[in-house]
């Protein structure tokens, strides 16, 4: 009669893969692909100021790696929007917080008394109360670096986990997001 050893060893081995898959391999192996768009990104801004800004970030969700390449928050995440999608023709006025109390009426009468017309400044000239921006066109710069470099950050990806995966087990560990 055949015997058998290792059974045991064999089935804690298997009942942890997944476990040990998505903490050891999944997680680092987005993060790679992840790169790979984030560089195109960063290639494809027209901001030097967003490109320095573009991170990856990977998190887990129940079953599912999840991996984001955004741009950090502030103004650069506010001028990538911007960029990305671009901007509809928008009135541009004196904000309330800058007007002190004074109607646009004062201040008007206040920038006349300085020898200047209006109560907008841009570059130093003055504009008038309100001023029309036509908005800007979009410079898409995410979205095509996703399309353009999929299949190498794949690639990147498989090559991580085939890095991390032996006949010995897997190796590696947990690494943090970009930052």
């Amino acid at each position: 009669m055949a015997t058998m050893r290792g059974r045991n060893e064999v089935s804690a081995f298997l009942s942890s893969l997944p476990e040990n898959l998505a903490a050891k391999v999944l997680r680092g192996a987005g993060r790679a692909g992840g790169r790979i768009i984030a560089d195109e990104a960063k290639d494809r801004s027209p901001s030097e100021e967003v490109a320095r800004e573009i991170v990856v970030k990977t998190k887990r969700e129940d079953s599912r790696i999840v991996v984001h390449v955004t741009v950090k928050p502030g103004y650069a995440w506010f001028r990538a929007l911007w960029l990305e999608r671009g901007t509809s023709g928008h009135f541009i006025s004196v904000d309330d917080s800058q007007r002190s109390g004074r109607g646009i009426g004062r201040i008007n009468q206040q920038v006349r008394d300085a020898q200047g017309d209006a109560s907008l400044v841009i570059n130093d000239n003055f504009v008038g109360r309100t001023i029309w921006h036509p908005g800007a066109n979009p410079h898409p710069f995410l979205r095509p670096a996703l399309d353009i470099k999929e299949e190498d950050a794949i690639r990147a990806a498989q090559s991580y986990i085939n890095s991390r995966i032996s006949r010995r087990g897997i190796t590696g560990t947990e690494e943090g997001d970009d930052e």
